[in-house]
Protein backbone atom coordinates (compact mmCIF):
# COMPACT_ATOMS: atom_id res chain seq x y z
CA UNK A 1 0.00 0.00 0.00
CA UNK A 2 1.35 3.36 -0.72
CA UNK A 3 1.68 6.38 0.93
CA UNK A 4 -0.99 8.06 -1.43
CA UNK A 5 -3.80 5.42 -0.37
CA UNK A 6 -3.39 5.86 2.93
CA UNK A 7 -5.13 8.66 4.48
CA UNK A 8 -3.55 11.04 6.56
CA UNK A 9 0.05 9.73 5.29
CA UNK A 10 2.08 12.09 2.77
CA UNK A 11 5.39 10.06 3.46
CA UNK A 12 6.04 6.69 4.50
CA UNK A 13 9.31 4.60 5.11
CA UNK A 14 9.48 3.83 1.63
CA UNK A 15 9.00 7.52 0.47
CA UNK A 16 11.00 8.88 3.03
CA UNK A 17 13.98 6.76 2.22
CA UNK A 18 14.05 8.05 -1.23
CA UNK A 19 14.41 11.46 -0.29
CA UNK A 20 16.98 11.04 3.06
CA UNK A 21 20.03 8.38 2.98
CA UNK A 22 19.34 6.93 6.19
CA UNK A 23 18.34 3.93 6.80
CA UNK A 24 17.36 1.53 9.95
CA UNK A 25 18.68 1.66 12.91
CA UNK A 26 19.63 5.35 11.77
CA UNK A 27 16.39 5.94 10.29
CA UNK A 28 14.44 7.73 13.00
CA UNK A 29 10.97 9.29 11.07
CA UNK A 30 8.83 6.44 10.43
CA UNK A 31 6.09 8.82 8.32
CA UNK A 32 5.35 12.50 7.31
CA UNK A 33 2.03 12.93 8.03
CA UNK A 34 2.24 16.89 7.25
CA UNK A 35 3.51 19.37 4.66
CA UNK A 36 3.56 22.83 3.42
CA UNK A 37 6.44 23.35 0.72
CA UNK A 38 9.14 26.03 2.36
CA UNK A 39 7.17 26.16 5.13
CA UNK A 40 6.44 22.96 7.79
CA UNK A 41 6.48 19.60 7.96
CA UNK A 42 5.32 17.43 10.68
CA UNK A 43 6.38 13.36 11.00
CA UNK A 44 6.03 10.63 13.43
CA UNK A 45 8.62 8.08 14.94
CA UNK A 46 7.12 5.33 16.78
CA UNK A 47 9.54 4.50 20.16
CA UNK A 48 9.54 0.78 20.82
CA UNK A 49 11.07 -0.97 23.38
CA UNK A 50 12.99 -3.19 20.69
CA UNK A 51 15.44 0.49 19.67
CA UNK A 52 18.72 -1.08 19.89
CA UNK A 53 20.07 2.12 22.46
CA UNK A 54 17.43 1.05 24.87
CA UNK A 55 19.59 -1.81 25.91
CA UNK A 56 22.14 0.65 27.62
CA UNK A 57 20.32 3.98 28.04
CA UNK A 58 19.55 3.01 30.85
CA UNK A 59 18.75 -0.56 31.70
CA UNK A 60 15.71 -1.10 34.10
CA UNK A 61 14.55 2.38 32.90
CA UNK A 62 14.87 3.06 29.12
CA UNK A 63 14.94 6.56 28.12
CA UNK A 64 15.20 7.83 24.34
CA UNK A 65 18.80 9.51 23.77
CA UNK A 66 18.41 13.27 23.94
CA UNK A 67 20.55 13.56 20.80
CA UNK A 68 18.90 10.42 19.26
CA UNK A 69 15.84 12.75 19.47
CA UNK A 70 17.81 15.48 17.74
CA UNK A 71 18.27 14.01 15.34
CA UNK A 72 14.78 12.39 14.42
CA UNK A 73 14.09 16.28 14.59
CA UNK A 74 17.09 16.97 11.86
CA UNK A 75 15.81 13.99 9.77
CA UNK A 76 12.42 15.68 9.64
CA UNK A 77 14.00 19.21 8.97
CA UNK A 78 16.37 17.11 6.29
CA UNK A 79 12.63 15.81 4.98
CA UNK A 80 11.04 19.28 4.57
CA UNK A 81 14.24 20.84 2.69
CA UNK A 82 14.60 18.15 0.64
CA UNK A 83 10.26 17.77 -0.40
CA UNK A 84 10.02 21.43 -0.99
CA UNK A 85 12.42 21.08 -4.27
CA UNK A 86 11.41 19.92 -7.47
CA UNK A 87 12.21 16.36 -8.35
CA UNK A 88 14.92 17.72 -10.87
CA UNK A 89 16.74 20.49 -7.90
CA UNK A 90 16.68 17.38 -5.92
CA UNK A 91 18.29 14.58 -7.95
CA UNK A 92 21.42 13.84 -6.55
CA UNK A 93 21.38 16.32 -3.32
CA UNK A 94 21.40 15.28 0.04
CA UNK A 95 21.37 17.52 3.23
CA UNK A 96 23.77 18.18 5.15
CA UNK A 97 23.76 19.47 9.03
CA UNK A 98 25.56 22.34 9.91
CA UNK A 99 24.46 23.75 13.36
CA UNK A 100 21.86 22.95 16.29
CA UNK A 101 21.67 25.82 18.73
CA UNK A 102 19.07 26.04 21.74
CA UNK A 103 18.50 22.31 22.32
CA UNK A 104 16.37 21.90 25.38
CA UNK A 105 15.22 19.03 27.20
CA UNK A 106 11.92 19.06 29.02
CA UNK A 107 10.34 15.48 29.36
CA UNK A 108 11.77 12.04 28.75
CA UNK A 109 10.59 10.00 25.96
CA UNK A 110 10.19 6.37 26.82
CA UNK A 111 9.50 3.21 24.81
CA UNK A 112 5.48 3.19 23.75
CA UNK A 113 5.83 7.00 23.49
CA UNK A 114 5.33 8.65 19.71
CA UNK A 115 6.86 11.34 19.06
CA UNK A 116 5.37 14.26 16.74
CA UNK A 117 8.26 16.26 15.04
CA UNK A 118 6.97 19.42 13.99
CA UNK A 119 9.77 21.59 11.53
CA UNK A 120 9.24 24.99 10.84
CA UNK A 121 11.51 27.22 8.31
CA UNK A 122 12.39 30.32 9.62
CA UNK A 123 14.95 31.50 6.78
CA UNK A 124 16.36 29.64 3.93
CA UNK A 125 18.69 31.97 1.81
CA UNK A 126 19.82 29.35 -1.66
CA UNK A 127 20.27 25.90 -0.67
CA UNK A 128 21.17 26.89 3.31
CA UNK A 129 17.89 26.61 5.41
CA UNK A 130 17.16 27.52 9.26
CA UNK A 131 14.52 25.77 11.17
CA UNK A 132 13.41 25.33 14.61
CA UNK A 133 11.94 21.54 15.44
CA UNK A 134 9.95 20.50 18.63
CA UNK A 135 9.37 16.88 19.24
CA UNK A 136 5.93 16.25 21.45
CA UNK A 137 4.56 13.10 23.44
CA UNK A 138 0.65 13.23 24.10
CA UNK A 139 0.88 17.57 22.97
CA UNK A 140 3.57 18.00 25.28
CA UNK A 141 6.76 19.26 24.58
CA UNK A 142 9.74 17.16 25.37
CA UNK A 143 12.56 18.88 23.37
CA UNK A 144 13.47 21.64 20.61
CA UNK A 145 16.05 22.94 19.18
CA UNK A 146 16.79 25.51 16.09
CA UNK A 147 18.85 23.62 13.34
CA UNK A 148 20.87 24.84 10.43
CA UNK A 149 21.65 22.60 6.71
CA UNK A 150 22.71 22.88 3.44
CA UNK A 151 21.73 21.31 0.43
CA UNK A 152 24.58 19.99 -1.64
CA UNK A 153 25.28 17.60 -4.08
CA UNK A 154 25.51 13.78 -3.16
CA UNK A 155 29.39 13.35 -4.65
CA UNK A 156 30.49 16.74 -2.95
CA UNK A 157 31.38 15.50 0.16
CA UNK A 158 33.65 12.22 -1.12
CA UNK A 159 36.34 14.45 -3.02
Amino acid sequence: MSAESKPGVILDVEGIQKLLPHRPPFLLVDRVVAFEKDTSLTALKGVTMNEPYFAGHFPGHPVMPGVLILEALAQAAGLLAMKSLTPEQGANKITYLMGIDGARFRKPVVPGDRLELKVTVTKRKGMVWKMTGQALVDGQVTSEAEFMAMIADKDAGSK
